[in-house]
C-alpha cells in the first residue's frame, strides 16, 4: 500500500465572512464555521485517500477568538494519521482583517473520517509517514485519542491501549501531557 506524507493532503480553503453568517454580534456563527471545517476536513481525506469520505468524529474543538463579519477565514487541513480505513485530519482556522492586517488563529481541531468505496463498503486507505517533528507529535497523538475513544465506548479495555495507559500513568505522577493541540 502507498506511503504518504501529511503534507500530500494539505487542503487550503478561504471564505469570507458575510451577513448571513454572522450572529447577532456579527460573529461568524460556530455552526457555519463548524460546516465549512468539515468540508476542508473532507476534502484533506479525500485527497489522502483518493475515495469518498464520511465524517465519524470531531475531537477537541477549540474557539479561541470571534470571528468578525467582514474578516476572510482561512481553513488548512491534513491527514496526520491513517489507521485501516479511517483517518485523522488535524485542521487550523485563522481569521484576517484585511482593513489592518491582523491574523489569527481563532480555532483547531480533530476530525476522523472513514473511506468508502462506490458501494459505500469501508476501503483501506494509504499509511501517513510524519516527517517534521511537529507532525510525528500529531502522529503520536492521533492514536492516543482514537485508543481514547475506543475505550470510552466499551470497545477496548485499558490493557489493550498501552500508549494511553503510560499517558495516565504520566498524568498520575504529575507529569505534563498534551493532546496536541495549542502547539504548533
Amino acid at each position: 500500500m502507498e506511503i504518504k506524507r501529511p503534507s500530500d493532503s494539505l487542503t487550503i480553503m478561504n471564505e469570507l465572512v458575510l451577513p448571513n453568517d454572522t450572529n447577532m454580534l456579527n460573529n461568524l456563527m460556530g455552526g457555519r464555521l463548524l460546516h465549512w471545517m468539515d468540508i476542508c476536513s473532507a476534502m484533506s481525506a479525500f485527497k489522502h485517500s483518493k475515495h469518498i469520505c464520511v465524517t465519524a468524529s470531531v475531537d477537541d474543538v477549540s474557539f479561541n477568538h470571534p470571528i468578525k463579519l467582514g474578516n476572510v477565514v482561512t481553513l488548512q487541513a491534513k491527514v496526520v494519521r491513517a489507521f485501516n480505513t479511517s483517518m485523522e485530519v488535524y485542521i487550523e482556522v485563522y481569521s484576517q482583517d484585511l482593513r489592518n492586517d491582523i491574523k489569527l488563529k481563532s480555532n483547531e481541531a480533530f476530525y476522523t473520517f472513514v473511506a468508502l468505496d462506490d458501494a459505500g463498503v469501508r476501503i483501506k486507505v494509504p499509511t501517513v509517514q510524519p516527517l517534521t517533528d511537529d507532525e510525528q507529535k500529531l502522529y503520536d497523538y492521533a492514536l492516543i485519542r482514537k485508543q481514547q475513544k475506543l475505550l470510552t465506548s466499551g470497545k477496548i479495555s485499558i490493557n489493550e491501549a498501552p500508549e494511553l495507559k503510560a499517558t495516565f500513568e504520566r498524568l498520575i505522577k504529575g507529569e505534563a501531557y498534551s493532546t496536541g493541540l495549542n502547539r504548533f
